[in-house]
């Protein structure tokens, strides 16, 4: 991957940060456009073309919700969300919203640098998880059946339409490997292409897994399908 031709938009509307992030970011050899509000954001996003889109919350003139879920209709363009906020709610609805990824502030550039490098190689077809490729399998356990060739989901004969790419994705990880037990470093490695898995990732991973039980699991908390090793990760009964 050529990373000196990837262009990368940043949509913040502190000065400082937005130029600071700007600078470290070509520095690493990128391209930059800045929007300071959302509605510059939004509008940017979808006239132009960007390699990976860093995305503040708490914007002026449209939120970073409004303006992710807008842009996920239209485009697959990763989107990486910059948020202040620590409650889990929030980080639940940016990943709902279509958002790829998010980081927490304060973040370090290295931090950074290493989920923008991640989040543009999957996009770019370099990273794959496992299994998660179409390859015109069905797999079916009890009422779950996942058609890859199509990338549907179906529960109980009715179609999971609202699912997000990355909940697919592990969905297939586990489903094709049921009883495996997938560590949370295997997870962040097969499905975000991570090359390291702190305590934000593990985060990532949990939400992620917590928003699949919510569509799949009629009691969340004595799951069906998704199970997990506490302190390890993940897998498929």
């Amino acid at each position: 991957m050529d990373d000196k031709k990837k262009r990368i938009l940043i949509v913040e509307d502190e000065k400082n940060i937005a130029y600071t992030l700007a600078y470290n970011i070509m520095q690493a050899g990128y391209t930059c456009d800045i929007a300071s509000d959302g509605e510059e954001g939004l509008k940017k996003a979808l006239t132009d073309t960007y390699d990976l889109i860093l995305l503040d919350l708490m914007l002026p003139k449209m939120d970073g919700f409004t303006v992710c879920k807008n842009v996920r209709e239209k485009l697959s363009t990763p989107i990486i969300i910059l948020t202040a906020r620590v409650e889990e709610v929030d980080k639940i609805m940016g990943l709902d919203t279509g958002a790829d990824d998010y980081v927490t502030k304060p973040f370090s550039v290295n931090e950074l640098l290493s989920r923008i490098r991640a989040n543009i190689r999957r996009s770019a077809g370099e990273v794959v998880a496992a299994g998660a490729s179409g390859t015109g399998e069905i797999i079916e356990i009890r009422g779950l059946k996942i058609d890859t060739s199509h990338y549907s989901v179906e529960l109980n004969g009715k179609p999971i339409d609202d699912i997000t790419k990355k909940d697919y994705e592990i969905l297939v990880l586990l489903a094709k490997n049921p009883g495996k037990v997938f560590t949370f470093e295997e997870i962040c490695s097969k499905v975000w292409g991570y090359d390291f898995c702190g305590e934000d990732e593990k985060q990532t991973v949990t939400t992620a897994v917590h928003r699949l039980r919510a569509k799949l699991e009629s009691d969340s908390q004595n799951p069906e399908y998704v199970h997990n090793k506490r302190g390890v990760g993940y897998y498929l009964k």
